[in-house]
Parts: C-alpha cells; structure tokens; sequence
C-alpha cells in the first residue's frame, strides 16, 4: 500500500519518464502493536539522485524518524489530498515526498526546491492541534530533531548558504568531476567550507546534521586521494558538523 500510494501519487506539475524518477527507500520497523489497526515504529527514508556521466549515485536524503505512530487496516486505500489531514500515516509518507522532492531540486538548481520545502510545511500546518498532541514529531517542542525541524531548517534564511552548497556541492562539483576530478573536488571542497559558515550562523541545524549522515562515507572516498590542505579544510568543518 505504501509503495503504491508514494509511486501512483503524482506530486510535482513537472513531467518525468518512468526512467528518470527519483530513487527512494523507505523501510517501516514496527516497535509496537497498540492495537489491532494501531502500530508504533520508525520510518527509515533514504533518496539518491544520478552522477552525471556516470552509472552512479549520490546520496541525498538518508534519516530516520522515530515518532512513528499511525493507525492502518488491512487494504485501506491511502490517499493525499492538499490541505486535508486525513491520518497520520499518509501524512508522513507525504511529508518526506516533498522533502525528497525539495532536496533533489535543490541539487539541480539554487534553492530549485523552494516550492516543495513550502508545501512540506504547509503539510504541518494542516495539521489539527489535536492530532498533532497525540502523533508526535510535527511539533517544535516536542524534539529539536523532527520533521518540523526539517521543514523549519529548510526554509530558513539562516541556512541559504546551505542550500546554495548543496547545489555547488552536486551539480557544479560532483557532475563535473567524471571529467575533470581535480576540479570537481575542489568545488566540493569549497562548497562544504561554505557548510561550516551556514553551521556557524545556524549551529545545530537539524539539516546540516542530515547532510553529514548522508554524505559522510562519500566525503571520504572523494578526498581521501585529494591534496593535504583541502582534506584538511574539509576535515575541520565535518569535526564541527
């Protein structure tokens, strides 16, 4: 049921192949059954964007969300509809599809996913007081690291310099570095100087946080060949973040 309600939705007005659809894993774990139609657990998301002229992927989104509570019954259709919260578990499933749809544009243009980080947040405005109280995570003061927090850091003029680096980061520097790596992983290098600026005017980002979780393993395969001053820049700002 989820993996046809997140593939059968449409949701972005922007026409895709079937080829060309954003790659994304999503793995429920089950912790607790509080009835029968009633289940507590983590949502685990992970998304991958194509290096260009390359058969490779880059990693853009991989985090896991522990306030996981939603009610389901077997065949129950799951639908979306804007502006409506209908149940927890569409929500959520809807949430992190614009968040993974934001993230994958912003590493194709500058701040290419305003738009969708705007419509996740819309998401949990829409959601009543009530519901919002017993489903946790959708709430600043119930975490300092939940999906408010994620659609807040997103949005935030804070962390522009964030987001201007996620796009230097992939389209200027990893799509390119096939070709010329040197090049490449010098913008890289360059680009996650400018994280530890966007770290320092925001310290403690949630986002920040998330891109390290998802890049950090790439990060040392790309520099661990590179040049000793720039491993050394990007070793002191990944120490801090």
């Amino acid at each position: 049921a989820v993996e046809e309600f997140m593939n059968n939705q449409q949701w972005t007005d922007d026409v895709f192949e079937e080829e060309e659809r954003i790659k994304v894993e999503i793995v429920i774990t089950i912790s607790e059954e509080r009835s029968p139609t009633q289940f507590k657990g983590e949502l685990a998301i992970q998304s991958t964007r194509p290096i260009f002229g390359t058969t490779d992927e880059t990693p853009l989104l991989n985090h896991l969300d522990k306030d996981f509570l939603f009610e389901y019954e077997q065949f129950q259709p799951l639908e979306y509809t804007e502006n409506l919260f209908q149940n927890n578990l569409t929500t959520v499933l809807s949430f992190y599809a614009f968040i993974v749809l934001g993230m994958d544009y912003d590493s194709f243009s500058p701040l290419g996913g305003e738009q969708y980080f705007q419509t996740a947040q819309e998401i949990i405005n829409n959601i009543p007081p009530n519901a919002s109280a017993v489903y946790k995570g959708w709430r600043s003061v119930d975490s300092d690291r939940n999906r408010y927090w994620i659609a807040e850091n997103m949005l935030s003029n804070r962390l522009r310099d964030y987001r201007q680096a996620i796009y230097d980061y992939h389209r200027q520097g990893l799509d390119i570095a096939y070709k010329d790596f040197p090049t490449g992983r010098a913008i890289m290098a360059n680009a996650i100087k400018a994280l530890g600026v966007a770290e320092k005017n925001y310290p403690r980002s949630m986002a920040i946080q998330m891109f390290s979780n998802a890049k950090s393993a790439e990060i040392i395969s790309v520099f661990k060949g590179g040049v000793t001053t720039e491993k050394n820049d990007v070793i002191a700002v990944m120490q801090r973040i």
